[in-house]
C-alpha cells in the first residue's frame, strides 16, 4: 500500500467514525418539539441582556423579549455595559412605548473588577440587578443581538419543567450571507455540533456537555449550585463552560433552532475569522501540542480526500482517488442536514474542505494572537480572562 492510498484510506476511516459513531452529530435532530406538556404552574423568569453598543439592534430583539406570550412571571434586565451610542436610553424608549414595558430594568455596569471578562461582568451585573428585587425560578441569559420567537420562553420552560432539567439551550440561527459567510456561517453550525455532539451533551450518562450562549435557560439553584457567573468571570468561551459546570449537578439539554436567530450581520471571512480567532486556541487549553494536532487532524478530514481526488489526473491512482471520493462524498453528505437548516443547496457540500481549509487557519491565527498576548475582546474592548493571561 502507497502513502497516498494508506491516507486516503485513513481519511475514509475517520469519515466512517464520525458519520456512524459520532454522537449522531450531523443529523440536526436536537430540536424542541413545541409540544412539551405545560406545567400546571408557569415559573417566574428573568431574561439577563448584556448589552455594549446594541442601539441599532435592540428595537428588534428587546421587542422580541417584550412581546413574549409567557403566563408566568417574567422580567427583564439589561445590562448596559458602558455603550457610548445610547443603548440604555434605546432600551428605556421601548420600555415606555410597550404595553408590557414594566417588565424592563436597565442597569449600567460599575466598573469591571480585575479578572472579569466583560461580557460575565455584564451578565453579573444583570443577576445582582434583579436578585435585588425579586429572585426568579429560572434564569434566561439571551444576547442582545437574539431575536426570539414569540412563544421561545414558553416552549424552554416547558421542555426544562417537563423533564426535569437544570439548562436547556438553544443555538439560534445565525446571520448567513450570500458571499462567504453563506458557507462558513453554516459551517461554523456544523463544527459546532462535531465539537459537542448534542445528543452527547442531551445524554446524562455521557460526560459531553456545552451550550449555546445566545440562548440559555438555566435553574436559579442550579446555577448558584454550579458557583454562579462568578465561577465563570475568566472564561472566554463562557457557553460551553458554563453547559460543563451545570452539568456536574444535573441533566442538560442543548438543540438547534429554527425560530431564534441573530440579526447581526455577517459580512464575509473577516467577520467569522474574528469570531473564530477570537476563542479557538482557547479551546484547545492554549496548548502547542494540541493545535498542532488539530491541524494534522482538519487537514487528514478536509484536505486529503479532495486533493487526492483531484490528483488523479496526474497519479493514476484508481484506489486512492476511490477511497478520497468515498471521504469526501460522507463529508458533503453529512454538511447537508445543516445546509438545509440554512436554506442552501446540498451542493455546498462539496465545498466544506475549503471551508475546513479556513477554520484550520483561524485557529492557526487564534494561537499567533494568543502568543502575541492581543488578548480576546468582546464588543471592541480587550477583556480580562484566561486568554489574555
Amino acid at each position: 500500500m502507497n502513502g497516498l492510498v494508506a491516507l486516503a484510506a485513513l481519511s475514509l476511516g475517520a469519515w466512517l467514525y464520525l458519520v456512524l459513531a459520532h454522537g449522531r452529530y450531523w443529523r440536526c435532530d436536537q430540536r424542541l418539539t413545541g409540544r412539551e406538556p405545560a406545567p400546571s404552574r408557569w415559573p417566574s423568569v428573568t431574561a439577563v441582556v448584556p448589552a455594549r453598543d446594541e442601539a441599532v439592534l435592540l428595537p428588534e430583539t428587546l421587542r422580541s423579549l417584550l412581546d413574549q406570550d409567557y403566563p408566568g412571571v417574567f422580567r427583564i434586565v439589561l445590562a448596559d455595559d458602558e455603550s457610548s451610542d445610547g443603548t440604555g436610553d434605546v432600551a428605556r424608549a421601548l420600555a415606555r412605548d410597550h404595553p408590557n414595558g414594566a417588565r424592563v430594568t436597565v442597569a449600567r455596569t460599575p466598573e469591571r473588577p480585575a479578572g472579569w471578562v466583560g461580557k460575565m461582568w455584564a451578565v453579573e451585573t444583570g443577576l445582582r440587578t434583579a436578585n435585588a428585587a425579586a429572585p426568579p425560578a429560572y434564569w434566561l441569559l439571551t444576547d442582545a443581538d437574539v431575536e426570539h420567537g414569540r412563544t421561545n420562553l414558553r416552549r424552554l420552560v416547558a421542555k426544562a419543567e417537563a423533564e426535569r432539567l437544570d439548562l436547556v439551550s438553544q443555538m439560534v440561527l445565525l446571520h448567513a450571507g450570500p458571499s462567504w459567510s453563506g458557507l462558513l456561517v453554516p459551517a461554523f453550525v456544523y463544527f459546532f455540533q462535531k465539537l459537542y455532539p448534542f445528543a452527547r451533551v442531551n445524554d446524562p450518562r455521557s460526560r459531553t456537555a456545552g451550550a449555546a450562549g445566545g440562548c440559555v435557560l438555566v435553574r436559579r439553584e442550579a446555577l448558584a449550585r454550579a458557583g454562579g457567573i462568578e465561577a465563570l468571570r475568566g472564561e472566554v468561551i463562557d457557553d460551553c463552560a458554563l453547559g460543563r459546570a451545570v452539568k456536574r449537578g444535573g441533566p442538560i439539554w442543548l438543540g438547534l433552532s429554527t425560530t431564534e436567530r441573530s440579526i447581526r450581520p455577517t459580512a464575509g471571512v473577516a467577520d467569522v475569522w474574528n469570531m473564530v480567532a477570537r476563542s479557538a486556541f482557547t479551546q484547545l487549553r492554549h496548548s502547542p501540542w494540541i493545535l498542532a494536532a488539530t491541524v494534522l487532524s482538519l487537514a487528514l478530514l478536509y484536505l486529503v480526500p479532495p486533493l487526492t481526488v483531484l490528483a488523479w489526473p496526474w497519479r493514476r491512482d484508481g484506489v486512492a482517488a476511490g477511497l478520497a471520493l468515498g471521504a469526501w462524498m460522507l463529508q458533503a453528505l453529512s454538511f447537508a442536514p445543516t445546509l438545509a437548516l440554512y436554506d442552501r443547496s446540498a451542493r455546498w457540500g462539496f465545498a466544506l474542505p475549503i471551508a475546513g481549509a479556513l477554520y484550520g487557519a483561524m485557529t492557526i491565527d487564534s494561537a499567533r494572537r494568543h502568543f502575541r498576548r492581543e488578548g480576546a475582546h468582546w464588543k471592541g474592548r480587550a477583556g480580562a480572562g484566561r486568554e489574555v493571561g
